[in-house]
C-alpha cells in the first residue's frame, strides 16, 4: 500500500484497539497504540468521548522497564521496553472520540 503522507505522520488506520470488534461501549477513556513503522517507535494514544474533559495521564513504573499508563487514575496501556526511555505523560497522544 502506498500513501502520499510525509514520512513522520502516524497512520491511524493501522491504530490498533480503538474500537475492539465484539467489545460494548464503554463511556471511559481507552488505550491505542498507533505502530511507526517508519522510525521503529510506536505511540500510545487515549480515546476519550467529545465533550468530556480530556483524562489526566500518569505513568507508574511496575518493575524495570515495565510501566503502566493511567488515565485518570485507572490503568489503561502497559508497556515493556527492551530498551530506550521510560514514556512520559507528554508523549501520550490524546484522542477525542467523536460517537
Amino acid at each position: 500500500m502506498t500513501s502520499d503522507r510525509p514520512s513522520g505522520q502516524f497512520r491511524w488506520e493501522n491504530a490498533a484497539s480503538l474500537s475492539p470488534m465484539g467489545a460494548t461501549t464503554e463511556r471511559s477513556p481507552q488505550g491505542a497504540l498507533v505502530p511507526d513503522m517508519l522510525h521503529d517507535c510506536d505511540q500510545i494514544a487515549v480515546v476519550y468521548d467529545k465533550g468530556q474533559t480530556p483524562p489526566e495521564i500518569t505513568i507508574r513504573q511496575v518493575s524495570g522497564s515495565v510501566h503502566t499508563v493511567l488515565a485518570d487514575g485507572v490503568a489503561i496501556v502497559v508497556v515493556a521496553r527492551a530498551s530506550g526511555p521510560a514514556p512520559s505523560a507528554e508523549d501520550v497522544l490524546l484522542v477525542e472520540r467523536s460517537c
